[in-house]
């Protein structure tokens, strides 16, 4: 037990040693700051949906619906209410997790292929609202005419939109925080409880937990954490439009935590990084990356169901 506590205190500070000099590091080996922010919010996303389906045996597919709140209720708070980053942030994440508190009643009984489906209709109609609703949400031609603000602490101001480095750290802040409660919730009883329902829900009931009930408060903060996610991505780019509210993207989301290793804490991050890097290069070699990216991600789902987290730990353990 030892060293094999050992062995995750040295994982985790090589994980948070590679995130804290990324700016450095990244323009070093011909990457950029905006691609690290890219890579850490969207592995945000992706450990936010593993939440899910990694610690509590649920799949779904409508992830994107409230990453799309997120980002929209970012965007729509500077350009309409208060020209206000922090503002921005905190909308975006009441307006994804109040959505999927609502919505969440209504799909918390259904399992396997039936829950995703459902998660995959509700998402639909949050797009299509978006995408016909020009009046407010611009439709396909995405809300512009707002950008993120510096944020003000009263002795001084945090530049984030003229310095990428500055708001790659506010990214790694919030995602510092999220992750933080991401680990203490899986360490508690409640994710302990978690893991007894992914691992046989039948039992589960029968020792007296009300599964459905807690299946709902992880949908929650699964839902919560993905918001934040889409928030921090508006304020990246500058702009939102109705795909981030696809359900592509939620299966991006599903790519990436079981090409980095599914119920493992950082192994959506790491498919999150491989990917963004991937999709970077790619794109910009041939028009058919998308075909090549899949093509990796099926050798790797075949060969390596573990993901690449499982390839590493093997080579590691003796």
């Amino acid at each position: 037990m030892g060293a094999i506590d050992f062995n995750k205190r040295a994982a985790n500070l090589l994980v948070w040693l590679l995130l804290g000099t990324m700016p450095y590091w990244m323009t070093a080996i011909g990457g950029y700051v905006e691609l690290g922010s890219r890579a850490v919010v969207l592995g945000l996303g992706a450990m936010s949906l593993n939440f899910l389906l990694g610690y509590t045996g649920v799949l779904s597919f409508g992830h994107a619906a409230y990453f799309g709140l997120g980002a929209y209720g970012a965007g729509m708070m500077i350009r309409y209410v208060a020209p206000s980053t922090g503002l921005a942030i905190a909308t975006g994440i009441l307006v994804g997790t109040v959505a999927a508190a609502i919505i969440g009643p209504l799909i918390i009984r259904l399992r396997g292929v039936y829950f995703a489906m459902v998660t995959i209709a509700f998402g639909q109609v949050f797009y299509f609202i978006a995408f016909r609703w020009n009046a407010v949400t611009g439709g396909d031609d995405g809300l512009t005419g707002w950008t993120r603000l510096p944020i003000d602490l009263g002795f001084t101001q945090i530049d984030i939109l003229h310095n990428p480095i500055a708001f790659y750290y506010l990214v790694l802040v919030l995602f510092a925080v999220a992750v933080g409660i991401m680990a203490f919730l899986l360490r508690s009883p409640f994710g302990r409880t978690l893991l007894a329902i992914r691992e046989n829900e039948r039992r589960a009931r029968f020792l007296g937990i009300p599964v459905d009930r807690h299946i709902w408060i992880s949908w929650i903060i699964s839902c919560g954490f993905v918001s934040l996610a889409g928030a921090l991505y508006a304020l990246l780019n500058n702009f939102v439009d109705p795909r981030a509210l696809y359900w592509t993207q939620s299966g991006d989301f599903v790519i990436m935590a079981v090409l980095g290793g599914m119920r493992s804490f950082w192994g959506p991050l790491l498919g999150a990084a491989i990917f963004v890097v991937l999709q970077d290069y790619l794109s910009s070699q041939t028009e058919n990356w998308m075909s090549f990216l899949g093509l990796f991600f099926v050798l790797i789902v075949l060969f390596f169901p573990r993901g690449v987290l499982g390839i590493i730990r093997r080579k590691v353990t003796p």
